[in-house]
């Protein structure tokens, strides 16, 4: 399995997993992902920011998350509990695994590629967040090392206000 960066060229595979983890969820009766995001648009900008990746295995896209490394504003307040650290923090968003693919590690190995790109740019910790709801997801984060901290409150988007579970793993 390998890492690479998304170009435009890999946008068709990206939205058609993104179409079965919307699907999912919908499936699990959550609201999560049901309101137009992510969108199309924001995986094309996630692209040209060189914040989009992708895993592969033999040629073939198994799924795609965003790093980021400017903070984001979804994290400035949380409640009902605090992060872990208060120092500069890389994050991952979107992480999406195609159907028959789920199950094997994969989810795994992107949070640890996450962690080492964050460590490799000098960063303490890795913040995350998920509904309430997405267990599936939730399973995935602990298996990871990552600790749920409170709950916040998306600032931006088509889900602007929904709350969600915010975890952060120190590296």
């Amino acid at each position: 399995m390998e890492f690479i960066k998304a170009k435009e060229e890999h946008l068709d595979r990206i939205w058609e997993i993104t179409g079965m983890a919307k699907a999912q969820l919908k499936n699990l009766g959550l609201d999560q992902w049901q309101t137009g995001y992510p969108s199309l648009e924001i995986w094309k900008n996630d692209i040209a920011e060189g914040m989009a990746y992708l895993t592969v295995e033999e040629g073939k896209i198994l799924g795609a998350f965003a790093y980021q490394v400017t903070p984001d504003v979804s994290y400035h307040e949380i409640e009902n509990g605090e992060w872990l650290t208060d120092t500069p923090y890389a994050s991952m968003h979107r992480v999406i695994v195609a159907d028959g693919c789920k199950g094997k590690g994969v989810a795994g190995k992107m949070f640890a590629y996450g962690f080492s790109m964050a460590e490799r740019d000098g960063f303490d910790s890795v913040r995350i967040d998920t509904h309430p709801g997405n267990i599936p997801m939730q399973r995935a984060l602990g298996k990871a090392g990552f600790k749920a901290c409170g709950e916040i409150h998306l600032a931006q988007g088509p889900e602007k206000g929904h709350i969600r579970i915010g975890f952060e793993r120190i590296l």
